[in-house]
């Protein structure tokens, strides 16, 4: 039923994939063989082809993040050149794309929305990969997309080695007082008979210590590791920039934000930019407000010159002295297994879905498994990595592997998906104990691997997140969080991992009366780095110095607080450079328009379990992956078009 996740010939990596893309070249070659071409006996194969390569190379690329080591990053690079050739093949294969256009032009009255759909999207990619292009100008598109993988891999792993190779000493416990014993317990080692204790920039460490770091001069120094990392990336961004540049101008666009914007919701760039900047200019009076608040604690400190590499901890100050909340406090009640348990009984409550953990392989011994099953009958399959190791990449991601389709024998094809974490790791004598935050993270990832597994369309490139504009991928994730700041949804799952006891009604108002703290810098935040990332790919800024400006100029008008001149945040800026989000990281923004609002209609029905409404929303959303525009299945849902103010009343901005 499902496919295992089994690597053992990895190393034999190229040689299989080359082996299969031959193969899956030949069965291209023969398809256009066909004389009256059709959706079933043309489109159907064409995309049963691209799937079975992608569930081949998806578990290779996905090793190199989880379990990175020379021989992940080996097969990575191998496999690369090889998988970007055969894509730039198909990509610019004009009488693959000639036959897709006949199909559409003879079968669109034939053929059901959802199979206009894939045409539609495949054309559009076929058009936008310069399928209409002459020779040389694809030799040099195949080019500039094989180098461009390369530069997004160098940057993730020149990232990864500089966020390993740190390591900060403490030796006095002064320095530690005020750090919680678990991640204490994490920290500590012995050395000359002495425990001393060692934080790095993997994020729960880091985290620990600028949260609760009782050193200023430690906190400096960790805080300015961290925003120094990988300053050789400065170089890759610029040669990211020029090249994707060089690619939109081939393909006959103005700027690569213009050629983004041709598979995203958003129609103009200057849609996404007023978006933005109405946003920014709500949020920053208040946020404004919130950091002078934050610096008049400090003060009391007798910090007069007050540095970003203060401010979580006097944050987290101000947070327990404004709700009396301690992040440590809950940790107890957030225990890994029963939070993911509780967490599936909610979604069995809302959605009729049951996950039942499953004995299979995966990648490390901390891995969970789990078949979901609707009305007792399997129907997808998830894994899930949530601890922090040395090998793993940084932050929070669901990647999929197996999309729902039925194939051309009629033979229906389940779901699989991966949602991997950085959670607090486990030791022999303590379990993972996740921060509210982790929680929070946790229903963010679900959201998105829903948003997959819950499929119901059978044809695979529309099915689950595939097809999904990017600016509305965010929907789903941003949606299922809200549902982490309830009290009877936290009560399903908040209770001490000793005791048993669950979480009081007091503490849990406590974490939802502190939800919308600082939430007006938190959106100043994104929206800083939404218009660094728009406005960089609007242009084409070719050196270090460039870029930096772009960003300074917009923290200028958006940032209450300017960081300090060696913060070189960009060089870390994955999402971009090294993920599919370049001039689409306002996406979150957009697509949290649509969750904040959907949110709310549970809000107005006085029923935060209002089963009849989650079952709409799957129906309506969730199965519907990408078989339709996003705007038209919300409509769908709330049978009005999305809000602003929604977002904006939600994170407490206005009243």
């Amino acid at each position: 039923m499902f496919k295992e996740f089994n690597l053992e010939k990895l190393t034999d990596s190229k040689v299989l994939l080359e082996k299969l893309l031959d193969q899956s070249k030949n069965e291209i070659l023969e398809l256009m063989e066909i004389e009256n071409k059709t959706y079933e006996n043309f489109v159907m194969p064409y995309q049963e082809i691209g799937e079975s390569i992608n569930n081949f190379v998806t578990p290779i690329f996905h090793i190199d993040s989880v379990k990175n080591s020379e021989t992940t990053g080996k097969v990575y690079e191998e496999c690369l050149p090889v998988l970007s050739k055969y894509e730039t093949w198909i990509s610019q294969n004009d009488d693959v794309f000639k036959a897709l256009k006949d199909i559409q032009s003879n079968c669109k009255t034939t053929l059901n929305d959802i199979q206009n759909k894939v045409l539609e999207n495949e054309i559009r990619d076929f058009k936008l990969s310069g399928s209409h292009l002459d020779d040389a100008k694809k030799k040099r598109l195949e080019d500039i997309n094989l180098t461009l993988s390369e530069l997004s891999h160098k940057f993730s792993q020149n990232l990864l080695n500089a966020t390993n190779s740190f390591e900060m000493i403490v030796e006095d416990k002064e320095d530690v007082k005020e750090i919680p014993s678990s991640d204490l317990e994490l920290a500590a080692f012995e050395e000359d008979d002495k425990t001393k204790y060692k934080f790095n920039l993997q994020f729960p460490s880091y985290m620990a210590y600028m949260t609760y770091g009782t050193s200023r001069e430690k906190r400096e120094e960790l805080y300015k590791a961290f925003c120094t990392r990988a300053p050789e990336n400065g170089k890759i961004i610029e040669q990211i920039l020029i090249l994707k540049n060089e690619k939109v101008k081939i393909l006959g666009f103005n700027s690569y934000s213009e050629y983004s914007l041709e598979t995203k919701m958003a129609s103009k760039e200057e849609e996404v930019v007023s978006f933005l900047e109405e946003l920014g200019h709500k949020g920053k009076k208040k946020a404004g407000e919130e950091l002078n608040e934050i610096k008049e604690l400090a003060l009391k400190d007798g910090v007069s010159d007050f540095r970003s590499s203060d401010m979580s901890y006097y944050s987290e100050k101000l947070k327990k002295a404004k709700y009396d909340l301690d992040e440590e406090y809950y940790r107890p009640y957030f225990e890994q297994t029963s939070v993911l348990d509780g967490f599936f009984d909610f979604l069995h409550q809302m959605f009729d879905v049951k996950f039942v953990q499953v004995d299979t392989k995966a990648w490390d011994e901390k891995v969970k498994v789990y078949d979901l099953l609707t009305n007792e009958k399997q129907t997808a399959r998830i894994y899930i990595d949530l601890e922090a190791r040395k090998d793993k990449r940084g932050g929070a991601w669901m990647n999929s592997w197996h999309s729902h389709y039925s194939n051309s024998k009629g033979e229906e094809q389940l779901p699989t998906a991966f949602i991997v974490c950085n959670f607090p790791q486990s030791t022999k004598t303590t379990p993972s104990l996740l921060r509210h935050s982790d929680v929070v993270t946790l229903f963010h990832e679900m959201g998105h691997a829903l948003h997959h597994l819950l499929s119901d369309i059978k044809e695979p490139y529309v099915s689950g997140i595939s097809g999904v504009a990017w600016d509305t991928v965010e929907f789903p994730s941003q949606f299922l969080e809200y549902f982490s700041y309830d009290k009877e949804v936290l009560k399903l799952f908040a209770k001490h991992y000793k005791t048993k006891e669950v979480l009081d009604d007091e503490a849990i108002e406590k974490i939802i009366k502190a939800k919308n703290f600082q939430s007006s810098l938190a959106l100043v935040r994104q929206i800083e780095l939404a218009l660094f990332d728009f406005k960089l790919y609007q242009d084409l800024y070719k050196t270090e110095e460039e870029v930096q400006n772009v960003l300074d100029k917009v923290r200028a008008e958006f940032s209450p607080m300017i960081p300090p001149s060696y913060n070189k945040f960009q060089n870390g800026f994955s999402h971009i450079f090294a993920g599919g989000y370049a001039a689409g990281y306002y996406s979150y923004k957009w697509a949290e328009v649509l969750s904040a609002d959907a949110f709310y209609m549970f809000i107005d029905s006085k029923n935060i379990f209002n089963k009849e409404l989650a079952l709409k929303y799957k129906e309506t959303i969730l199965s519907k992956g990408g078989s339709k525009n996003m705007d038209e299945l919300f409509y769908n849902f709330a049978q009005r078009k999305p809000s602003v103010d929604s977002l904006l009343k939600i994170d407490g901005i206005i009243s």
